[in-house]
């Protein structure tokens, strides 16, 4: 069965915008306790907003396109993760794809699956299918190759049934997936699609960072936390930044909400990334708080193939002073009192950067962090620090109280109880992010003046 509302053709302004009116089109339906998959990376703000009004939760589904040998923009097809794919064999035959040649392509292509699934989960499990309500959704519709992988990969995977829900398809593409899915929800069916941005006033390309963080605002919504600026206020945009230093440039995921009254950089710990997800909560509660984030890589991925460069402190603390004097004069953060969020190792360059910061530094808040890593820099921060460690993590717990006892700032240690050193227990990263937004809006907000 397909439900398809008819309506006149129109752009929708956003995904946003158009995730609203798949949600309104999918209300009348008998969804029993829905899943919604949402298909990387423009699905993800549509389905987001599907999830929320469903009150369902929100995962994705992997999928890739791929391309033809030599001209990968071409596409013959799609995977998707659980090993399922979907050919399009009469291209292939015209393009004289031979077997060996297609193997080796969608090689490369599972390895790009495994890649991005780690980034968007960050190790968290896939969630279980079986004998659920699935409704799958993308942003648009054109050849609906992307959209059956899914679908078939949905099916493999236990759903009970499957409902397809998009803002805007081809007739034919809707025709298409008749036989994989048990319901289509397409708000509108032009006759002339064309390409699936023309029915967007903003189809921008959405990055990594959003998928993440829309993610974790889905997450939060279910275990009754605040997820999201009320429904009349713009969501904060995340944009991909490359900031000179040096000899190097770095990459980073800049997020200002509207009215920003400070910004906070982070620097990761050891074998973690921009991406880590533990940061990301931590930078979601900050900015829900009034804060802009700047999450970044203080290495090349190059540099990081080297351990020696994920200790090298003083490499690390010099790049991040950098990155402060690029947000100190960025367009949308020029002006903002700027603080620090350092985890592990990332604690120590934090605090050995605002030694050396001046008053572009007012605060800094370190996670389960090394501030044994500063050494004698730690008696020339200026600047109030609050030091978070896990009440079981013993040995970075004794590390912290004798730091304590060298900083000569307004300095506090906050214990989580029961937490360990990744702060993995129920409750323990969201009382980290609770102590970090009060720190932060305190020594950031509060002081109307710069420092001397």
């Amino acid at each position: 069965m397909s439900s398809i509302p008819t309506s006149t053709p129109r752009v929708f302004r956003d995904r946003r915008e158009a995730g609203r009116a798949v949600a309104r089109a999918l209300l009348p339906l008998s969804l029993d306790d829905p899943l919604v998959l949402a298909l990387p990376r423009g699905g993800v703000p549509v389905g987001y907003q599907v999830a929320r009004a469903l009150g369902a939760p929100l995962d994705v589904l992997l999928v890739r396109k791929v391309g033809a040998p030599g001209n990968p923009e071409y596409g013959i097809g799609a995977i998707a993760e659980g090993g399922v794919r979907v050919l399009d064999h009469e291209a292939m035959r015209a393009l004289l794809v031979s077997a060996e040649e297609l193997e080796q392509t969608l090689e490369r292509a599972r390895g790009q699956l495994a890649e991005r699934l780690e980034r968007y989960r960050g190790g968290r499990p896939a969630t279980s299918l079986e004998g659920r309500t699935v409704v799958v959704v993308d942003d648009g519709l054109a050849t609906g190759g992307t959209a059956a992988a899914a679908l078939r990969a949905a099916r493999a995977r236990g759903a009970a049934r499957l409902v397809l829900a998009v803002p805007v398809g081809s007739p034919q593409a809707v025709e298409r997936l008749r036989p994989d899915a048990d319901e289509i929800v397409c708000v509108q069916t032009p006759a002339h699609l064309l390409a699936v941005g023309a029915w967007y006033e903003d189809f921008g390309q959405t990055t990594d960072a959003e998928v993440v963080d829309l993610l974790e605002r889905a997450h939060a919504a279910l275990d009754g936390r605040p997820d999201d600026p009320p429904d009349n206020d713009p969501q904060p945009i995340t944009k991909a930044v490359r900031i000179p230093v040096g000899d190097a440039e770095l990459e980073g995921d800049l997020t200002v909400p509207d009215g920003a009254l400070g910004i906070v950089i982070f620097a990761h710990g050891s074998g973690s990334s921009r991406h880590s997800p533990r940061n990301r909560q931590v930078a979601a509660a900050l900015r829900r708080a009034g804060l802009a984030t700047l999450l970044l890589d203080l290495l090349t991925p190059e540099e990081e193939h080297d351990r020696r460069n994920v200790f090298d402190i003083e490499l690390l603390a010099r790049r991040l002073v950098s990155a402060t004097g690029w947000a100190g004069t960025h367009e949308s953060t020029r002006g903002l009192p700027a603080g620090y969020f350092g985890a592990s190792t990332g604690g120590g360059a934090a605090l050995v950067a605002a030694a050396r910061a001046g008053a572009a530094i007012r605060a800094v808040v370190s996670r389960g962090g090394r501030p044994d890593l500063a050494g004698n820099a730690l008696s020339m921060v200026d600047v109030p620090v609050l030091l978070i460690v896990g009440g079981h993590d013993p040995l970075v717990l004794e590390l912290n109280r004798e730091a304590l006892a060298r900083l000569r700032a307004p300095s506090e240690l906050a214990i989580v109880p029961g937490a360990t050193h990744l702060f993995e227990e129920p409750g323990a990263l969201e009382e980290v992010s609770r102590l970090a937004a009060r720190w932060f809006v305190r020594h950031l907000v509060d002081v109307g003046a710069p420092r001397p």
